[in-house]
């Protein structure tokens, strides 16, 4: 499955259904689906949650961890492997002309994104209007700790609407809390170190942990926080951008401050869109690039902090949770908050999508490679590696001609 999953959450649960419930016969689609609804309230990566709850419910922690192992090693790899050739052809003084139509098509594929989710868990006018909200507040505000807040908020919100949902036979709850105090612990540590060691490697694993702490919703809604916290910004000059860039290169700092610009991020982001495995795996592309100035041990360094980063949260999470979800549960507000929660994930992914056009040319071109990627992929049934592949094809063809 690593190898063959593509299109992102919601194409990853219709493969699990088909491989691990079907075929397989390893859990009931009953069970399929309430783990992938409880992975949904908890932060961190949604499809690659599901299938590590998987592998912990047939084998215990040692299959999770391994099933998580041999889910993201594919899709890490090929994104570590991009971040190094891009690097490489920039210190080259190669063209990056070729991935022109990518980074247009990256906002249809964040547009989809935004359409499927709306489309599979908005279903009330209350979710409408979170969604509305969520979109408007994080399109003006861009700063990444708006996110969570949002998110949080609009899932307490709801939660008021809990008498809306049946009662259960309530049964005592047993919490077991050592998979929550490792989740917190290695917060905290990694957040001191960061701040005391300044080191890069270990300030991108709290940077990534952090995030993959507080991010609902999957890859969609990881884009747009990590937009704010590793990209040039508009306000950036060019002199003031070359400048910034020249002082890494010269100093090699400990610690970094928007090492990607805007044509890097969307065309890694179409590149983890293109492969198999966890759109999360795009966290290995950021760390290696953002470690570019220290060679490829560096950058090999910097996918692999970024990538335990990402990841470890949300699976620490699924081990806290899943041994007391059936007496969770029964809490009718806790069903309730899941309402708010996916509207405003709808609402983030739509605004990214207008906040990574921006910075882009505003020609016909680019607005129609955008509007046919989402038709592509709304209307028909072509895989995204392929339609990405056209992409760089035509990118190539246009570089030749001029």
């Amino acid at each position: 499955m690593a190898l063959t999953t593509f299109g992102g959450p919601q194409a990853h649960l219709a493969h699990f259904q088909k491989v691990l419930v079907d075929k397989r016969r390893y859990l009931s689609e009953e069970d399929l689906m309430e783990l992938n609804s409880l992975c949904q309230i908890l932060p961190g990566p949604t499809s690659t949650q599901t299938l590590t709850a998987i592998g912990f419910r047939i084998g215990g922690p040692k299959l999770a961890y391994l099933t998580l192992l041999v889910w993201i090693l594919p899709a890490v790899l090929l994104m570590t492997t991009a971040a190094i050739v891009m690097s490489s052809l920039e210190q080259k003084n190669l063209s990056l002309e070729f991935t022109r139509y990518i980074q247009p098509m990256a906002v249809g594929f964040v547009s989809y994104g935004a359409w499927i989710i709306c489309q599979k868990t908005i279903k009330t006018k209350t979710g409408i209007g979170l969604m509305v909200v969520a979109a408007g507040v994080s399109y003006l505000i861009q700063t990444p700790f708006v996110f969570p807040a949002i998110i949080l908020g609009s899932g307490l919100l709801t939660a008021l609407k809990y008498r809306s949902q049946p009662k259960e036979e309530k049964h005592k709850l047993s919490v077991d809390w050592s998979n929550f105090l490792l989740w917190g612990g290695v917060l905290i540590f990694a957040a001191i170190m960061g701040g005391v060691t300044k080191a890069l490697p270990v300030k991108l694993f709290e940077n990534f942990y952090r995030n993959g702490s507080l991010v609902f919703g999957g890859g969609q809604v990881l884009a747009p926080l990590l937009y704010t916290e590793f990209v040039e910004t508009q306000s950036d000059s060019t002199i003031e951008s070359e400048l910034k860039r020249k002082i890494k290169k010269t100093y090699a700092p400990k610690r970094f401050h928007h090492p990607l610009s805007h044509d890097e991020f969307l065309s890694g982001y179409a590149v983890a869109q293109a492969i198999p495995g966890p759109v999360f795996s795009f966290s290995s592309y950021i760390g290696a690039l953002s470690s570019r100035d220290r060679g490829i041990g560096g950058q090999l360094i910097g996918a692999l902090m970024s990538t335990l980063g990402i990841f470890l949260p949300g699976t620490f999470l699924i081990f806290f949770v899943i041994r007391f979800w059936e007496s969770l549960k029964q809490y009718r507000p806790i069903r309730a908050s899941l309402e708010g929660i996916t509207a405003a994930s709808s609402g983030l992914v739509a605004a990214s999508a207008i906040i990574m056009f921006q910075p882009l040319q505003h020609t016909l071109l680019n607005f129609g490679f955008t509007i046919a990627t989402f038709c592509l992929l709304t209307f028909t049934k072509v895989p995204s590696a392929l339609i990405i592949v056209a992409g760089l094809i035509l990118g190539f063809l246009f570089v030749q001609i001029h």
